[in-house]
C-alpha cells in the first residue's frame, strides 16, 4: 500500500502566552471538554472514529475488483486522513476522507474496516446519506475485498433499492435471502430524509439482532437460526459512484 503526505500543518499555540483575562475562558473550555469526555466514557460507548483522522480503520488493497491498488494519504502528524485508490484505467479516486470532523465516503464500491473485532455489542453511527445514495453498516464482518462477509444494516433513504434504513440486508451469498420477509422490515419509505443526519443503532447478542433508527426499533430481536456470523470487524460501505455517505460519529459498546 503506497503512502503519501499532503496535508497542511495545524497551527499550535502556547496557552500561557495569552493575557490572564483571555486565558480564563480557555481554561473553562478545556474543563468543559474534560467533563464531556468523562460523560461519554461513562455511557459505555467507545469511539471508533476520533473526529480527526482514520486511526483504527483499514481498507483492503485493492478494495475490490474495480481497482489496481489503494494508498494512504497522511497529514504532517503521520495520521491517515484519506484512502485513495487507483482504478484499472490508472485514475486516482478518493474513496474515503476525513472532512470537517466527519468520515466521507464515495466512488466505486469499497469498504473500510475497524481494527476492532467484536462478538456481542451495540454498534451506533450518526450519519447522513445523499439523495439516491446507498450504503451499509457491517458488523461481525470478515476483512476482505469486495462485499464484506458479515451482517449489513442497510443505509438508504431514497435509493431505488426498496430496502431502506432499519432493515438487515438479505445478502444471498450468505443465504440471508431466505429470511427476507423477516429482516427487510423497512420498505419503500425510510424514517429519515436524504442529506439529513440520523442515528442507526445495532444490538447484537448471540444469535439475536435488533436495529433501531432515531431511537425507534425497526428490527426487534430477530434470531438468526444459522448463527451465520459470530465475530468480526465493523465496516462502512461506499456503495457506488453516485452515493455519498457522511459519518459524524461511529462507536460501539461491548456486551457480555
Amino acid at each position: 500500500m503506497k503512502r503519501e503526505s499532503r496535508i497542511d500543518p495545524v497551527p499550535t499555540y502556547n496557552l500561557w502566552s495569552f493575557p490572564i483575562m483571555r486565558r480564563l475562558p480557555l481554561f473553562f473550555a478545556i474543563f468543559a471538554c474534560g467533563i464531556a469526555t468523562s460523560a461519554r466514557a461513562e455511557d459505555g460507548f467507545i469511539p471508533l472514529f476520533n473526529g480527526k483522522d482514520l486511526t483504527g480503520w483499514k481498507i483492503p488493497d485493492p478494495p475490490s475488483g474495480n481497482f489496481k491498488s489503494v494508498k494512504e494519504v497522511k497529514n504532517d502528524e503521520g495520521k491517515v486522513v484519506s484512502f485513495v485508490a487507483t482504478d484499472k484505467a490508472g485514475k486516482e479516486i478518493t474513496l474515503w476522507t476525513v472532512k470537517d470532523g466527519t468520515i466521507v465516503g464515495g466512488g466505486p464500491m469499497s469498504h473500510i474496516f475497524s481494527d476492532v473485532e467484536a462478538e456481542n455489542f451495540v454498534f451506533r453511527a450518526e450519519m447522513k446519506i445523499n439523495d439516491k445514495g446507498n450504503s451499509g453498516m457491517f458488523f461481525r464482518a470478515g476483512f476482505r475485498p469486495g462485499v464484506p462477509k458479515g451482517y449489513e444494516a442497510q443505509l438508504n433513504a431514497t435509493n431505488g433499492d426498496k430496502i431502506k434504513t432499519g432493515s438487515l440486508y438479505p445478502n444471498g451469498e450468505f443465504k440471508l435471502d431466505k429470511f427476507r420477509d423477516q429482516i427487510c422490515v423497512v420498505m419503500n419509505t425510510a424514517a429519515h430524509k436524504p442529506d439529513e443526519y440520523f442515528v442507526q443503532e445495532v444490538t447484537c447478542i448471540g444469535d439475536q439482532i435488533t436495529i433501531a433508527v432515531n431511537g425507534k426499533v425497526t428490527l426487534d430481536k430477530w434470531k438468526d437460526p444459522n448463527m451465520t456470523f459470530t465475530k468480526g470487524h465493523f465496516a462502512l460501505q461506499g456503495h457506488d459512484p453516485g452515493s455519498i455517505m457522511t459519518f459524524k460519529k461511529v462507536e460501539y459498546m461491548p456486551l457480555k
